[in-house]
């Protein structure tokens, strides 16, 4: 799978995907360190990459782009640390990989995730 790293993702987790055999690359790696969030999405979008992030507000973009790609995982994590992001990335990668080739928004906290579908029909 390719993955976006949002601002609020360590870069540590893109290493983490890679030693796993992902394509993973950071806004940082790339100067782009501000880069608004819906161009985010459009990047991500373009280069078929799941957008990794923090930040809730990819949920309204997904929504108000009426695609079906890019998927976004929104970490709502209380414990944000790369070692708890890594646990809970690696249970929804295992699980939902087919739904995020699909397109879909995984929203993950500390015990479960959710899974919706795009496009989303408001």
């Amino acid at each position: 799978m390719k993955f976006l790293g949002d601002m609020g993702i360590a870069g540590s987790t893109m290493i983490w995907l890679k030693s796993k055999g992902h394509d993973a690359t950071h806004l940082r790696d790339e100067g782009l360190q501000r880069l608004p969030d819906d161009e985010i999405f459009t990047k991500a979008g373009n280069e078929n990459r799941i957008v990794l992030t923090f930040a809730l507000g990819f949920g309204d973009i997904a929504a108000a782009a009426g695609t079906t790609l890019p998927s976004i995982i929104i970490f709502r994590l209380l414990d944000q640390a790369p070692a708890n992001v890594h646990r809970r990335l690696e249970v929804v990668l295992k699980e939902a990989a087919t739904a995020l080739e699909q397109g879909v928004i995984i929203s993950v906290d500390e015990i479960r995730y959710r899974i919706r579908r795009l496009p989303i029909i408001l």
